[in-house]
Protein backbone atom coordinates (compact mmCIF):
# COMPACT_ATOMS: atom_id res chain seq x y z
CA UNK A 1 0.00 0.00 0.00
CA UNK A 2 1.52 2.81 -1.01
CA UNK A 3 1.70 5.53 2.45
CA UNK A 4 -0.28 9.03 2.67
CA UNK A 5 1.84 11.68 1.13
CA UNK A 6 2.98 13.33 3.86
CA UNK A 7 1.49 17.57 3.09
CA UNK A 8 4.37 19.12 4.33
CA UNK A 9 6.42 17.78 2.34
CA UNK A 10 4.28 17.94 -0.80
CA UNK A 11 5.47 21.52 -1.10
CA UNK A 12 8.40 20.08 -2.47
CA UNK A 13 11.55 22.00 -0.85
CA UNK A 14 14.60 21.91 -2.50
CA UNK A 15 16.59 20.03 0.74
CA UNK A 16 19.50 19.79 0.86
CA UNK A 17 19.74 23.19 0.11
CA UNK A 18 23.32 23.84 -1.86
CA UNK A 19 26.76 24.93 -0.37
CA UNK A 20 28.67 28.24 -2.66
CA UNK A 21 32.36 28.40 -1.80
CA UNK A 22 32.99 32.25 -1.80
CA UNK A 23 36.20 33.28 -3.61
CA UNK A 24 37.07 36.57 -2.04
CA UNK A 25 40.96 37.92 -1.73
CA UNK A 26 40.24 39.99 1.03
CA UNK A 27 38.77 37.66 3.54
CA UNK A 28 41.52 34.69 2.23
CA UNK A 29 44.49 37.32 3.09
CA UNK A 30 43.05 37.32 6.53
CA UNK A 31 42.95 33.18 6.53
CA UNK A 32 39.38 32.91 6.23
CA UNK A 33 37.39 30.93 4.28
CA UNK A 34 33.46 31.15 3.13
CA UNK A 35 30.81 28.87 2.22
CA UNK A 36 27.20 30.13 1.56
CA UNK A 37 24.41 27.49 2.77
CA UNK A 38 21.75 29.02 0.11
CA UNK A 39 18.54 27.93 1.72
CA UNK A 40 17.05 31.12 0.07
CA UNK A 41 16.88 28.30 -2.65
CA UNK A 42 14.36 26.12 -0.39
CA UNK A 43 11.35 27.05 -1.70
CA UNK A 44 10.67 30.32 -3.80
CA UNK A 45 7.57 31.35 -1.72
CA UNK A 46 8.74 29.61 1.94
CA UNK A 47 12.43 30.12 1.96
CA UNK A 48 15.31 30.04 4.07
CA UNK A 49 14.59 29.89 7.68
CA UNK A 50 11.08 30.14 7.30
CA UNK A 51 10.71 26.75 6.03
CA UNK A 52 12.82 25.39 8.24
CA UNK A 53 11.08 26.81 11.34
CA UNK A 54 7.29 26.43 9.68
CA UNK A 55 7.76 22.51 8.73
CA UNK A 56 7.36 21.33 12.25
CA UNK A 57 4.47 23.65 12.98
CA UNK A 58 2.49 22.85 10.36
CA UNK A 59 2.97 19.23 10.92
CA UNK A 60 2.02 20.34 14.46
CA UNK A 61 -0.90 22.43 13.40
CA UNK A 62 -2.22 19.40 11.20
CA UNK A 63 -1.75 16.22 13.67
CA UNK A 64 -3.75 18.29 16.15
CA UNK A 65 -6.46 18.64 13.74
CA UNK A 66 -6.23 22.73 14.01
CA UNK A 67 -7.68 24.52 10.65
CA UNK A 68 -6.21 27.80 11.01
CA UNK A 69 -2.80 29.18 11.27
CA UNK A 70 -2.50 32.47 13.41
CA UNK A 71 0.49 34.98 13.43
CA UNK A 72 2.13 37.82 13.82
CA UNK A 73 4.39 40.33 12.14
CA UNK A 74 5.33 43.75 10.67
CA UNK A 75 4.16 45.04 7.43
CA UNK A 76 7.18 43.70 5.11
CA UNK A 77 7.10 40.42 7.55
CA UNK A 78 8.83 37.82 5.81
CA UNK A 79 7.28 35.67 8.41
CA UNK A 80 3.89 36.67 7.26
CA UNK A 81 4.28 35.78 3.39
CA UNK A 82 5.67 32.43 4.44
CA UNK A 83 2.77 31.36 6.46
CA UNK A 84 0.07 32.68 3.95
CA UNK A 85 2.10 30.82 1.47
CA UNK A 86 2.65 27.41 3.78
CA UNK A 87 -0.71 27.58 4.79
CA UNK A 88 -2.47 27.39 1.22
CA UNK A 89 -0.85 25.03 0.05
CA UNK A 90 -1.60 22.43 3.19
CA UNK A 91 -5.17 23.53 2.82
CA UNK A 92 -4.81 25.56 6.18
CA UNK A 93 -6.65 28.88 6.90
CA UNK A 94 -4.07 31.80 7.97
CA UNK A 95 -4.85 34.76 10.24
CA UNK A 96 -1.79 37.71 10.41
CA UNK A 97 -1.83 40.16 13.03
CA UNK A 98 0.14 42.94 11.37
CA UNK A 99 1.78 45.77 13.85
CA UNK A 100 0.73 49.07 13.17
CA UNK A 101 -3.47 49.86 13.28
CA UNK A 102 -2.56 52.93 10.59
CA UNK A 103 -2.07 50.35 7.92
CA UNK A 104 -5.44 49.46 7.67
CA UNK A 105 -6.53 52.40 5.67
CA UNK A 106 -3.54 52.63 3.33
CA UNK A 107 -2.85 50.61 0.20
CA UNK A 108 -1.51 47.42 0.82
CA UNK A 109 2.15 47.05 0.20
CA UNK A 110 3.84 44.44 -2.01
CA UNK A 111 4.29 41.79 1.24
CA UNK A 112 0.66 42.24 2.45
CA UNK A 113 -0.90 42.11 -1.06
CA UNK A 114 1.20 39.26 -1.32
CA UNK A 115 -0.39 37.49 1.50
CA UNK A 116 -3.80 38.35 0.99
CA UNK A 117 -3.45 36.84 -2.34
CA UNK A 118 -2.42 33.28 -1.00
CA UNK A 119 -5.91 34.04 1.36
CA UNK A 120 -4.55 35.47 4.84
CA UNK A 121 -7.08 37.42 6.76
CA UNK A 122 -4.55 40.41 7.86
CA UNK A 123 -5.98 42.29 11.19
CA UNK A 124 -4.38 45.58 12.00
CA UNK A 125 -3.19 46.30 15.44
CA UNK A 126 -2.18 49.26 17.24
CA UNK A 127 1.27 48.33 18.89
CA UNK A 128 0.71 48.72 21.78
CA UNK A 129 -2.23 46.08 21.98
CA UNK A 130 0.32 44.29 19.62
CA UNK A 131 3.64 44.11 21.80
CA UNK A 132 1.12 43.20 24.96
CA UNK A 133 -0.55 39.95 23.18
CA UNK A 134 2.73 39.00 21.90
CA UNK A 135 4.20 39.33 25.74
CA UNK A 136 1.23 37.48 26.72
CA UNK A 137 0.84 34.13 24.30
CA UNK A 138 1.87 31.77 26.87
CA UNK A 139 -0.98 32.32 28.99
CA UNK A 140 -4.23 30.78 28.38
CA UNK A 141 -6.36 33.91 28.51
CA UNK A 142 -4.62 35.72 25.60
CA UNK A 143 -5.16 32.67 23.46
CA UNK A 144 -8.77 32.37 24.45
CA UNK A 145 -9.10 35.45 23.55
CA UNK A 146 -7.84 35.29 20.60
CA UNK A 147 -9.83 32.34 19.68
CA UNK A 148 -13.18 34.23 20.43
CA UNK A 149 -12.34 36.56 17.72
CA UNK A 150 -10.75 33.66 14.98
CA UNK A 151 -12.05 30.06 16.46
CA UNK A 152 -9.50 27.66 17.51
CA UNK A 153 -6.21 28.49 15.86
CA UNK A 154 -2.61 27.19 15.91
CA UNK A 155 -1.19 29.82 16.79
CA UNK A 156 2.86 31.12 16.07
CA UNK A 157 4.76 34.02 17.81
CA UNK A 158 5.88 36.79 15.60
CA UNK A 159 8.53 35.25 13.42
CA UNK A 160 7.43 31.88 13.70
CA UNK A 161 10.38 31.35 16.60
CA UNK A 162 9.28 28.37 19.49
CA UNK A 163 10.78 25.32 20.30
CA UNK A 164 9.30 23.33 17.43
CA UNK A 165 11.09 25.92 15.14
CA UNK A 166 14.44 26.13 16.72
CA UNK A 167 14.43 22.16 16.25
CA UNK A 168 13.39 22.32 12.24
CA UNK A 169 16.33 25.00 12.20
CA UNK A 170 18.79 22.48 13.74
CA UNK A 171 18.31 20.26 10.50
CA UNK A 172 20.69 23.27 8.61
CA UNK A 173 23.59 21.09 10.43
CA UNK A 174 23.29 17.85 9.02
CA UNK A 175 23.34 19.65 5.64
CA UNK A 176 26.70 20.41 6.32
CA UNK A 177 29.92 18.01 5.65
CA UNK A 178 32.66 17.61 8.01
CA UNK A 179 32.25 20.21 10.80
CA UNK A 180 34.66 20.40 13.84
CA UNK A 181 37.46 23.23 15.28
CA UNK A 182 37.32 25.91 13.35
CA UNK A 183 34.10 25.64 11.76
CA UNK A 184 32.01 28.93 12.51
CA UNK A 185 27.63 28.97 11.23
CA UNK A 186 26.54 32.04 10.66
CA UNK A 187 23.26 33.57 10.82
CA UNK A 188 21.09 36.59 11.00
CA UNK A 189 19.30 37.09 14.29
CA UNK A 190 15.81 38.86 14.24
CA UNK A 191 13.86 36.53 17.09
CA UNK A 192 16.50 33.91 18.34
CA UNK A 193 14.98 30.62 16.88
CA UNK A 194 17.25 29.52 13.98
CA UNK A 195 20.72 30.94 15.87
CA UNK A 196 18.85 28.22 18.29
CA UNK A 197 18.50 25.47 16.36
CA UNK A 198 21.89 25.70 14.82
CA UNK A 199 24.27 25.89 18.04
CA UNK A 200 22.12 23.08 19.50
CA UNK A 201 23.25 20.65 16.49
CA UNK A 202 26.65 21.47 16.23
CA UNK A 203 29.55 19.26 16.84
CA UNK A 204 32.34 19.35 19.68
CA UNK A 205 34.71 22.27 18.63
CA UNK A 206 32.29 23.82 16.01
CA UNK A 207 30.72 27.76 17.08
CA UNK A 208 27.84 29.31 16.21
CA UNK A 209 27.87 33.44 15.22
CA UNK A 210 24.57 35.33 15.14
CA UNK A 211 24.22 38.26 14.26
CA UNK A 212 21.63 40.72 15.31
CA UNK A 213 19.24 42.72 12.98
CA UNK A 214 17.24 44.54 15.68
CA UNK A 215 19.27 47.49 17.75
CA UNK A 216 19.30 47.10 21.72
CA UNK A 217 18.51 43.60 21.26
CA UNK A 218 20.14 42.20 24.23
CA UNK A 219 16.99 39.92 24.92
CA UNK A 220 18.00 38.20 22.19
CA UNK A 221 20.69 35.93 24.13
CA UNK A 222 18.54 35.25 27.05
CA UNK A 223 15.71 34.28 24.25
CA UNK A 224 18.64 31.89 22.44
CA UNK A 225 19.46 30.26 26.56
CA UNK A 226 15.44 29.83 26.92
CA UNK A 227 15.10 28.02 23.84
CA UNK A 228 17.95 25.46 24.87
CA UNK A 229 16.68 25.34 28.10
CA UNK A 230 13.02 24.36 26.80
CA UNK A 231 14.25 22.60 23.55
CA UNK A 232 17.25 20.54 24.57
CA UNK A 233 17.36 20.80 28.56
CA UNK A 234 20.66 22.60 29.10
CA UNK A 235 22.82 25.38 27.92
CA UNK A 236 25.34 25.59 25.26
CA UNK A 237 28.43 27.59 25.08
CA UNK A 238 29.12 27.44 21.52
CA UNK A 239 27.38 30.38 20.23
CA UNK A 240 27.44 34.39 20.69
CA UNK A 241 25.43 37.10 19.28
CA UNK A 242 27.12 40.18 17.57
CA UNK A 243 25.02 43.65 18.50
CA UNK A 244 27.14 45.54 16.75
CA UNK A 245 25.81 45.19 12.85
CA UNK A 246 21.94 46.22 13.04
CA UNK A 247 22.17 48.85 10.65
CA UNK A 248 20.70 51.45 12.88
CA UNK A 249 17.67 49.08 13.79
CA UNK A 250 15.52 46.93 12.60
CA UNK A 251 14.67 47.35 8.76
CA UNK A 252 17.38 49.96 8.22
CA UNK A 253 19.83 50.03 5.57
CA UNK A 254 22.58 52.39 5.73
CA UNK A 255 23.96 53.79 3.13
CA UNK A 256 27.78 51.63 4.19
CA UNK A 257 25.80 48.81 4.31
CA UNK A 258 24.01 49.17 0.67
CA UNK A 259 27.23 50.02 -0.57
CA UNK A 260 29.03 46.85 0.90
CA UNK A 261 25.76 44.48 -0.47
CA UNK A 262 26.10 46.17 -3.97
CA UNK A 263 30.20 45.47 -3.96
CA UNK A 264 29.18 41.99 -3.07
CA UNK A 265 26.65 41.50 -5.87
CA UNK A 266 28.89 42.66 -8.47
CA UNK A 267 31.81 40.77 -7.38
CA UNK A 268 30.07 37.58 -6.71
CA UNK A 269 27.06 37.33 -8.98
CA UNK A 270 24.68 36.74 -5.74
CA UNK A 271 21.61 39.28 -4.85
CA UNK A 272 21.97 39.75 -1.58
CA UNK A 273 18.87 40.79 0.94
CA UNK A 274 19.57 44.04 2.50
CA UNK A 275 17.71 43.21 6.28
CA UNK A 276 19.27 40.24 7.27
CA UNK A 277 21.70 38.55 5.00
CA UNK A 278 23.76 42.04 4.32
CA UNK A 279 23.98 42.49 7.48
CA UNK A 280 25.09 39.29 8.63
CA UNK A 281 28.07 39.03 5.81
CA UNK A 282 28.51 42.57 6.39
CA UNK A 283 29.88 41.44 9.94
CA UNK A 284 31.86 37.87 8.55
CA UNK A 285 34.12 40.46 6.89
CA UNK A 286 34.52 43.17 9.50
CA UNK A 287 35.21 40.51 12.13
CA UNK A 288 37.47 38.11 9.44
CA UNK A 289 41.00 37.96 10.85
CA UNK A 290 40.23 38.95 14.28
CA UNK A 291 39.45 37.46 17.89
CA UNK A 292 35.60 36.31 16.52
CA UNK A 293 37.45 34.77 13.71
CA UNK A 294 40.44 34.40 13.85
CA UNK A 295 42.87 33.20 10.40
CA UNK A 296 41.98 29.17 10.07
CA UNK A 297 38.52 30.08 10.44
CA UNK A 298 35.39 28.57 7.72
CA UNK A 299 32.76 30.34 8.07
CA UNK A 300 29.24 29.22 6.55
CA UNK A 301 27.17 31.87 5.96
CA UNK A 302 23.84 30.84 6.12
CA UNK A 303 21.46 33.10 3.98
CA UNK A 304 18.21 32.87 4.78
CA UNK A 305 16.45 34.21 2.30
CA UNK A 306 16.07 36.43 -1.01
CA UNK A 307 15.72 40.04 -1.44
CA UNK A 308 12.62 42.18 -1.56
CA UNK A 309 11.14 42.04 -5.20
CA UNK A 310 10.70 45.55 -5.34
CA UNK A 311 11.90 48.86 -4.13
CA UNK A 312 11.41 49.57 -0.28
CA UNK A 313 13.88 48.20 1.93
CA UNK A 314 14.23 49.51 5.21
CA UNK A 315 10.11 49.84 5.31
CA UNK A 316 9.42 46.71 7.70
CA UNK A 317 9.85 48.14 11.03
Amino acid sequence: MTPPLDPVLALAPRLPSPLRWVDDERLAGRGVELRLKRDDLVHPAVPGNKWRKLAPNLRAALDEGHARLLTFGGAYSNHIRAVAAAGAAVGLGTVGVIRGDELARAPRNWSLARAEAYGMELAFWDRARFRETLRGLAEPGTVRRLEERWGRSYVLPEGGTNVAAARGAAEIVAELPDLGPGDVVCCAVGTGGTLAGIAAALPEGARALGVAVVKGARYLDGEVARLHELGWGRAFANWRIDHDHHGGGYGRVPAGLAAFAEDFEERHGLAVERRYVAKMLRCVYDLAGGPALPPGSRVTAVITGPPDPVPGLGLGQ
